[in-house]
């Protein structure tokens, strides 16, 4: 059957998707043939791509857990989801803390199609369709303010989602905003996207060519400097061990990604509203 009959009604397969590609990198099965060009074309600078994106999802899957088990976090706000895949947010935290509630919000049709296919069963956990460049969207959304309490402690969670606004776009402005929503108590988890600069030139040229092939092909990517990704989490108090590697954070046992290249170009922090 061609791809055109198995696309969900209203996914565009013309064009490239983030949440698609990112799909195809984790082995997952919902992409086509236009997300897997990219994937190919960014392979060719980054073989070792597959290996990031398990590298953060083995990082959500740490930093989820010590927001449950040691923040005594029960309620999230998942922006930038993706499509489901193994270690999903509300499978991590629920294990730990039945009944904690996770909002997935991403701006794909093909998230809101899976998602809700995934949860229909689950009614502590939904999907809803928005978009990070408008947070007053999502924070307004009558799904967000049945299912938040903003008085309690929130989980924010940006995985690998800032690096695809553009400085044109104010993400830090748009970070700030959600930030300020959150009552004291709150996280904020991210991953991003990092060019080290001078101090390792040839991760940075790699870096460079990556980000050259994501605008090319998807229209967005931003790897950005330390200084640049700390400045997201404003005067939020960084939990240890601060930006780091992913694989650095607090890793585990059960941790099995062997980035290479990639290792220093992706990045992620956990930090506390106090």
């Amino acid at each position: 059957m061609a791809e055109e009959e198995r696309a969900p009604a209203g996914v565009d397969i013309t064009t490239p998707s983030v949440a698609r590609v990112y799909d195809f990198f984790l082995g997952g099965k919902d992409n086509f043939a236009v997300d897997r060009q990219v994937a190919e074309m960014v392979l060719t600078v980054a073989p070792d791509a597959p290996e990031a994106g398990k590298a953060n999802r083995e990082f959500l899957r740490r930093a989820v857990r010590y927001l449950v088990e040691e923040a005594g976090i029960r309620q999230f706000i998942d922006i930038g989801s993706g499509l489901p895949t193994a270690g999903n947010v509300h499978e991590i935290a629920q294990a730990s803390a039945p009944g904690a509630k996770v909002v997935y919000v991403d701006n794909d049709p093909i998230v809101l199609v899976h998602g809700r296919a995934l949860l229909a069963a689950d009614d502590s956990t939904t999907v809803i369709q928005a978009d990070l460049r408008n947070p007053e969207e999502i924070l307004a959304h009558p799904v967000v303010e049945e299912f938040i309490d903003f008085e309690q402690p929130v989980g924010l969670l940006l995985f690998a989602i800032l690096h695809h606004l553009g400085d044109d776009e104010e993400p830090g402005n748009i970070a700030a905003r959600l930030v300020q929503a959150l009552p004291a108590g709150s996280h904020v988890v991210i991953s991003h996207f990092h060019n080290p600069g001078a101090e390792r030139p040839e991760v940075a040229a790699q870096a460079t060519a990556a980000e050259k092939i994501f605008n090319e092909t998807l229209g967005t990517g931003r790897w950005r400097t330390r200084s640049e990704i700390l400045a997201f989490l404003g005067d939020l108090e960084l939990v240890e061990p601060g930006l780091v590697p992913l694989p650095e954070w607090r890793p585990g046992p059960d941790d099995h990604a062997e980035p290479g290249i990639t290792y220093y170009t992706f990045v992620g922090a956990v930090g506390r509203k106090n």
